[in-house]
């Protein structure tokens, strides 16, 4: 058996694994620790140097099935990632374990992600898909004491997500909101705006930004192209006359990398 072939066949094993995790949660079933394990394994699969190079390779053949499996496994290991989260804000609530870890995890990815556009205490920050633990709401507000708008369009996620603002820091400048960009009036105030590499229709949303926000917005893409793609959505092509890319950032550490845009 080859190296591809090998590879491939560890795809076909993470994929039934986060399809069984989802059904067992969807039937209420409490497997947060095997999620968390899974996801563990995922992410050290997706990180490794050699499995990256023999994606590559894997890629150039451009196999239509092959692109399929891997639209259900970034599917998939999504939905694993969301109720993870939820089980988290959950526990978060009963234990209130020490969450340290969370905010080192994207501290550096965070500060790396907007470069010389410095996010400050008079910054107004956009999160969109802000999710059931919102992270990276609460290391911005307490790192810079900025505004921060987080939206998410799942109801559950969002009550999670102002439960555990309440619980860290009920006094940060953090609103959690059940809506789309368009419906809310801060997205036309927002100086920086930053996109979760998990949105299916996040170029959709860019696109729609355009007309919505403000001259001098800067816009963090997160996303992942080659074997990060298995986890995140990938690049697409932007219209210039209406986004400029004007920053590329590789996270090696991270599942996801980041791409900044400012109005064309």
């Amino acid at each position: 058996m080859t190296d591809q072939d090998m590879l491939i066949q560890q795809l076909n094993t993470f994929l039934s694994e986060f399809r069984q995790l989802n059904i067992l949660n969807n039937k209420n079933v409490n497997n947060y620790s095997e999620m968390e394990k899974t996801i563990g394994h995922f992410t050290s699969f997706i990180l490794s140097k050699k499995n990256v190079k023999i994606w590559e390779g894997i890629e150039r053949q451009k196999d239509d099935n092959l692109a399929k499996q891997v639209a259900e496994i970034r599917k998939q290991s999504a939905l694993c990632v969301w109720n993870m989260e939820k089980y988290r804000a959950l526990e978060f609530q009963d234990n209130r374990q020490d969450i340290a870890d969370y905010f080192s995890n994207i501290e550096a990815c965070i500060e790396m992600e907007f470069d010389n556009f410095e996010i400050t205490s008079n910054s107004k920050v956009l999160l969109i898909g802000s999710g059931a633990f919102p992270m990276t709401p609460l290391f911005i507000a307490k790192k810079t004491g900025a505004k921060v708008v987080g939206i998410d369009i799942d109801p559950e996620a969002i009550n999670l997500s102002r439960i555990i603002v309440n619980l860290l820091n009920k006094n940060s400048n953090i609103t959690i909101e059940n809506c789309t960009v368009d419906q809310l009036e801060f997205t036309q105030k927002a100086t920086h705006i930053v996109f979760s590499s998990t949105i299916k229709e996040k170029f959709d949303i860019l696109k729609q930004l355009h007309a919505l926000t403000n001259k001098d917005v800067v816009v963090a893409m997160r996303y992942g192209n080659g074997l990060k793609s298995l986890f995140n959505y990938p690049l697409q092509n932007v219209e210039s006359s209406l986004w400029n890319v004007v920053k590329s950032t590789a996270h090696p550490e991270n599942v996801f990398d980041t791409v900044l845009y400012k109005k064309g």
